[in-house]
């Protein structure tokens, strides 16, 4: 009876992965990645600078010189995607090709917005339109000098 009631002490939730798994690349959606900040995303906004696919559109500015990761800022509203399932299944398409693409990446914030009511949801559809939007990207900031 004693061995029914007996658990095991609980390590600290703490989990860093082998990084050699990954060819040494870090691909966690870490903090430093994101934008949690109301003012940081007002920020991106007022720069004015936006990339529209069919699905989706990004709104960009650039990070401090200094500085060289993307960070990532999402909105996906309730009048789009009314049931909650939905919302978070694209957020984690659009967090898992953020993270697939992450390093070809410029160094800037970027706010994915849903602009259009995918009709039926198809993930499939949301990741390849954000993955031609980071294409787009990619080349408008080389054609710029990187701004």
């Amino acid at each position: 009876m004693l061995s029914l009631l007996h658990v095991a002490p609980r390590a600290a939730s703490v989990w860093l992965p082998d990084l050699r798994a990954f060819g040494g690349v870090d691909q966690a959606f870490a903090r430093r990645y994101r934008l949690t900040r109301t003012d940081k995303f007002s920020s991106v906004f007022g720069f004015r600078r936006a990339i529209r696919g069919s699905l989706l559109i990004i709104h960009y500015q650039p990070r401090a010189t200094g500085l060289a990761d993307a960070r990532l800022g999402m909105v996906i509203g309730k009048k789009l995607l009314k049931k909650a399932v939905d919302r978070n299944r694209a957020r984690r398409v659009i967090r898992e090709q953020f993270r697939r693409q992450r390093s070809q990446l410029p160094a800037c914030d970027l706010i994915v917005r849903l602009a259009v009511k995918p009709d039926p949801f198809d993930g499939k559809l949301l990741a390849a339109d954000l993955s031609s939007l980071f294409v787009r990207l990619q080349r408008q900031w080389r054609g710029r000098g990187g701004e």
